[in-house]
Formats: C-alpha cells, structure tokens, sequence
C-alpha cells in the first residue's frame, strides 16, 4: 500500500476534468488506492427518498485515482512528488521540491 497521502493533505489535479483544482483530502480509499477530495470530481447524483433524507438530486464527491493527483507546496504555491527521509529513526514525509516536510 502506498502512504503518501494521507487526510488532511492539501493537493492539485494534474490530470482530468479538473486540472489544477486545489482541494484537501477528506477520505483515503486504501484498497484501490484512490482519494476522495474535498470540491473536486464532483458529480450528480438522483437520490431516492427514505426516512433519512428528502431525496432529489445531489452532489456528490467522487474518488481519484493516486497516480492523478500530486501534493501542493503553500509556501511556494507549486505541485510537488512526496519522498521519505529518516530523522532521528523515524520515517518523515517530505516535498521533494523543496525539502520541507509535508
């Protein structure tokens, strides 16, 4: 399993119908290594009525793939790849980019 990204991240879109959208992760998928992001890939979606809820048409988050997206350095407002370095025997994520951790 891939840990690059983790929820709580902030990415951009390098593929697709919302290239260079900006968004935070709000779930991880592990299993077919696909995020779901906060206001992008959204889609509708015809819900039927129940007890819980009206029903109507909604919008909905849909996942990406991993491979689609790449991390977003704020300070620098640029995209970059997420490596790993050890610090004090511990396994650090970092920006390659810029070397800061992520």
């Amino acid at each position: 399993m891939i840990k690059k990204y983790k929820k709580g991240d902030e990415v951009i879109v390098k593929v697709g119908k919302d290239k260079g959208k900006i968004g935070k992760i709000s779930k991880v998928i592990t299993s077919s290594e696909k995020v779901i992001i906060s206001g992008v890939n959204v889609s509708k979606k015809h819900q039927k009525p129940s007890q819980e809820s009206k029903g109507g048409i909604i919008d909905k988050e849909m996942p990406i793939h991993i491979s689609n997206i790449l991390a977003y350095d704020t300070k620098s407002k640029k995209s970059s790849k997420v490596g790993f370095k050890i610090e004090e025997g511990k396994k650090v994520r970092i920006l390659k980019s810029s070397g800061e951790k992520y």
